[in-house]
Order: structure tokens, then C-alpha cells, then sequence
């Protein structure tokens, strides 16, 4: 059975990469998919975050990383995917994805919605968060991969450079 597990992936946590690789064990292929959505500007482009996802995934029979923009039930359906995979972190993150969850199921009945949890150590981990407290200067070791570590220092290198601005 085949599924998919889309995210923005900007950048990709551990907490991301705990539900992929626990993915990996209940599916025998995990297509990630990262969504470019124009509307929003995202921190990392679309080659820089396909690149780290596919370095820190390494190869196999069992994993893909892919981009797409569009509906995300018609690329399932593309790409001959049964399950589409979401996280949840918190209550707060239900109420969104139960709303998408049925709006997908309304789209194509044949998909279902698997929601998943991460290791509690990532609970509180977001995309969002890891980008702010590193463009202060913070501490994310732990919360993302040394790869992404250093593409944070990248990133914030970048604000710190009159020429970026």
C-alpha cells in the first residue's frame, strides 16, 4: 500500500521525520510531497527543501520525495496512493485537518485520511517556531537535523547581510 505524506517541510523537523519513518514501517512506499503554495512565501525555496528532505531520507524502494501544487486528492491519485498521512501535535492542529480529512474523503472516497502523532518529545515542534527562535539566534539542536541546522545559519547569515535586504 502506497501513501503519502505532505507538508510545507520548511524546514523539516524531526518531529516531520519521526512520522515519516514510522510511516515507513505501516506502508510499503511513503511518497513525502512538498506543497508549493504560492500564496505562501516560504523561507527555504522549493529545490532547497526537496534537496535536505532527500538527503536525510536517503534512497530506497520504500520513499519518495516529490513537489506538487494543486489538489492534493487528484495527486494521490496520480500517484496510485491509497492513504494520505497527516500529523497531529495538539488538539489545535484537529480541528483544521478534520475539516481537510473530509473535504479530501468528499473529493475521493477511495483515500483515506490516516492521522498519526508524533514522539511526545516533538509535540511542540513547529516549522514555524524552529524558524523564529533560530532567526534570534537560538538553540534548535535536537529539534531538526544538523542538515537543517546548518541551513538555518545559512538562512540566518542571509538577514544579517545589508546586500540581502
Amino acid at each position: 500500500m502506497r501513501a503519502i505524506y505532505p507538508g510545507s517541510f520548511d524546514p523539516v523537523t524531526n518531529g516531520h521525520l519521526d512520522l515519516i519513518q514510522r510511516a515507513r514501517a505501516l506502508f510499503d512506499e511513503v511518497i513525502v510531497v512538498i506543497l508549493n503554495n504560492p500564496r505562501k512565501v516560504a523561507s527555504f525555496p522549493l529545490d532547497e527543501r526537496l534537496a535536505m528532505l532527500e538527503e536525510l531520507l536517503g534512497d530506497g524502494d520504500d520513499i519518495r520525495v516529490m513537489a506538487f501544487d494543486g489538489l492534493l486528492v487528484q495527486f494521490a491519485r496520480d500517484q496510485g496512493a491509497q492513504v494520505i498521512v497527516r500529523g497531529l501535535r495538539a488538539v489545535s492542529d484537529f480541528e483544521l485537518e478534520f475539516q481537510m480529512a473530509l473535504m479530501n474523503r468528499q473529493l475521493a472516497e477511495e483515500i483515506e485520511t490516516l492521522f498519526m502523532v508524533p514522539r511526545e518529545d516533538y509535540t511542540y515542534v513547529s516549522s514555524s517556531l524552529i524558524k523564529e527562535i533560530s532567526s534570534h539566534g537560538g538553540s534548535v539542536e535536537g529539534l531538526v537535523p544538523p542538515l537543517v541546522e546548518d541551513h538555518l545559519r545559512g538562512l540566518s547569515g542571509k538577514s544579517d547581510d545589508p546586500e540581502s535586504r
